[in-house]
Parts: C-alpha cells; structure tokens; sequence
C-alpha cells in the first residue's frame, strides 16, 4: 500500500476541489496514482451530485446585479438546503457571477442559463461540482432581467434571503432605493391593481361574502334584522378595496411617512415606477420538517415487522 502524503492530499485538492477528507480517500482507493484518484473523484461528485438532486432546497440567497449607469440589472434566487451552505463563499459567489451572467448574457430560461460556459465548464457543470464539494443539492430556482431607459434601484435585505429589483421612471437615486428599501419591507403583490391576480381579488371577494352571509345568519339566529343587501355589497366591496390597497405598491403607506402613500409620493417627486420583481428566498416552497423521534419509530416498526 502506497503511503498517502499531505502533499498528494494537497494536489489532488487543488486539483478537484474535493474536500480534503475525500481526495484521502480517492487516493487510498488509487493506492496513491494520482491519475487514478481525480477519476473516482469525479465519478463520485457525480453520483453525489445525482443523489442531492432530489432533495429540497429552500433555503439559499437572492443575488442581484446592477450595472453602473444603472440602466441594466438583473436578480437570481440560488437555493441549496440549509442555511448553513447558504452562507458558504463558494455559493455566494456563483450567485453573484450568475446575476452579472444573466444581465449581460439575457438567456431565456434556466435551462439556457445552465447551458452557458463558465469556467471553461458549463454553468451546470460548475453547480454539479460545487454539489459534490459541499455536499448538498444546489439548484438555481429563478431570475428576472431587467433593461430600462429609466433608473434601476436593487436592494438586499436580511442576509440575501429578499431582494428586490426597481425600474422608475423620473426621480432619483435616493427615491429609487427608497422605494426597494419599501418593496422589500411592505412586499406587494404588484405596483397597481392592474398587476394583481384575478384569482386573488376573486378569493378575496369570496371571503369577504362568506364573513357577510355568517353575519347575516347569525343576526337571523339572535332574532336581529340583518343588514340590507345594498350595504352588504358594500362591505363586500369595501374589503376588496383594502386588500387591493394593502397588497399593492400605489396604495400602500410610504414605509418612511405612513402619512403618505406611495402614490402619492411619486406624484410629489414627478416619478412612476414602471415595475419591480420582488425574491423572497424559498417563498412557495414546501419545506420538509424532519421529526427525529418519529424517523426513528418508524424505521424500529419496519424493522419490527420484518421479523
């Protein structure tokens, strides 16, 4: 048996990117060829790599791009599986180089975007290595360019886990950030009404009759008359208009002056914001709680029953 140096150890490392514990390994396996260790290693990263992919991944960063003349930008969610890899140096800079890449580069779709070379590589090629070094699944989840005539503002909250994306028309720089800072705080679901859902504004009509029909029931059921329907339609009506005006960018209060609503701060500054992307790491997706006490009980009740 070959006797595996420090040195061998340190080659192969800078060789792969492999943590050290696996190139000793590798290199044992290889009875100290060097050769012969870079290919297990590669052959495991891969089959690491494939086993991570099915895992979640929920946590990670928002990374966001902006160009200097801030007329072009861009915004990408890079999610891994806790939030311990989410601060590793590594993954923040692959998040960073992916937001310049989509800004400069504009691909379609993710698909198109791991397709790109990096590295001499391909951008998927680097996530499937960066996957076998910290041995987790990493997966780039979304992204949003944006090129404008206006001004773009960007703004990082909470540890890269929300970003937000701006493009205003009139004002200036400080009106732009104020107005990522507000984004990021009161999170919109759009800058008007016409940017909302009509789905969401249907659910919320719903709600709102059904919390009208229990009240009429139940003044019905206490001998009370109930309230006329013209007056029902208003209170109906009334709780759209709060949940539109709550849920978007022009009726919400400025988070500086809640006297003032955004709208009528940009009215004030002879500004419009033509629209903004909002990231939220990890928002909709499903994340697994893993109960310890009940994984254990489960796998002695199969052992059990295999008896």
């Amino acid at each position: 048996m070959a006797e595996i140096t420090a040195s061998m150890v340190k080659e192969l490392r800078e060789k792969t990117d492999a943590p050290m514990m696996e190139c000793k390994k590798a290199l044992t396996e290889a009875n100290g060829d060097l050769g012969k260790a870079e290919e297990i290693l590669r052959v495991k990263l891969g089959n690491k790599a494939s086993k991570a992919a099915s895992r979640v991944t929920a946590e990670g960063v928002v990374a966001v791009y902006l160009r200097e003349d801030a007329r072009l930008g861009a915004i990408v969610e890079l999610n891994c599986e806790t939030d311990f890899v989410a601060k590793n140096d590594d993954f923040l800079a692959l998040s960073g180089r992916l937001a310049r890449m989509v800004a400069e580069a504009d691909p379609a779709d993710v698909a198109a975007l791991s397709a790109m070379p990096l590295d001499g590589q391909t951008v998927e090629a680097v996530r499937t290595a960066l996957v076998g070094k910290i041995g987790e699944n990493l997966s780039i989840r979304r992204f949003q360019r944006l090129a404008t005539d206006g001004r773009i503002a960007s703004y990082v909250h909470g540890g890269a886990k929300i970003g937000v994306l701006l493009d205003l028309s009139g004002g200036d720089e400080a009106l732009a950030r104020d107005l990522a800072m507000h984004i990021a705080a009161s999170k919109p679901k759009a800058v008007s009404r016409d940017g909302v859902a009509e789905a969401d504004i249907a659910r919320e009509r719903s709600i709102a009759e059904m919390k009208a029909a229990e009240e009429q029931q139940k003044a019905a059921a206490e001998g009370r008359p109930g309230k006329p329907p013209e007056i029902v339609a208003k209170m109906v009506e009334g709780s759209v208009q709060k949940f539109l005006k709550e849920n978007t960018l022009l009726g919400q209060p400025f988070v500086k002056d809640d006297k003032l609503s955004v709208e009528q701060l940009l009215k004030q500054r002879g500004a419009a914001v033509r629209s903004f992307t909002l990231y939220v790491v990890g928002e909709g997706i499903e994340k697994k709680s893993n109960d310890f006490a009940a994984e254990v009980a489960a796998q002695a009740a199969a052992a059990a029953a295999a008896r």
